[in-house]
């Protein structure tokens, strides 16, 4: 067992992002063969993350708040505090507050050996983030 050091909250960067997000992370691969890392995400009303994908999927589990998601092609949805989403590998989708709530959402996902742990796409346009739930 080894208890791991507290790392310092970080603002994700608005190439990423946008509005106030904030990641804490959490766990992160420590030896070979391992792939999982997580972070504890907040994002202040109507902030949210660009399209992007992640080769080894993700999983996402709002602790706090109400989340605003949606996979490309599809509808964009409410997803409460102790609801959990997961996107299959490659989905290309984006996550954020809903308008008018912070969230927080655990983000677990697994990066495969040479990949990238996600693939960044365009930011999401008002119209998308806006789309009836």
């Amino acid at each position: 067992m080894q208890i791991q050091p507290q790392q310092p909250t970080v603002k994700n960067p608005p190439e990423w992002f946008t509005g106030d997000v904030w990641l804490d992370p959490v766990a992160s691969p420590q030896q070979e063969g391992q792939r999982m890392s997580a972070g504890l995400v907040r994002f202040a009303p109507c902030a949210g993350t660009a399209w992007h994908s992640h080769p080894g999927g993700q999983t996402l589990r709002v602790v706090e708040g109400v989340a605003s998601m949606q996979a490309r092609g599809g509808e964009v949805v409410e997803v409460r505090a102790g609801q959990t989403v997961v996107t299959p590998p490659g989905e290309e989708h984006w996550h954020g507050a809903a308008p008018d709530s912070f969230m927080t959402h655990l983000a677990l996902w697994e990066t495969p050996d040479g990949e990238p742990s996600a693939i960044w796409g365009d930011h999401v346009s008002d119209e998308e983030y806006r789309a009836p739930r």
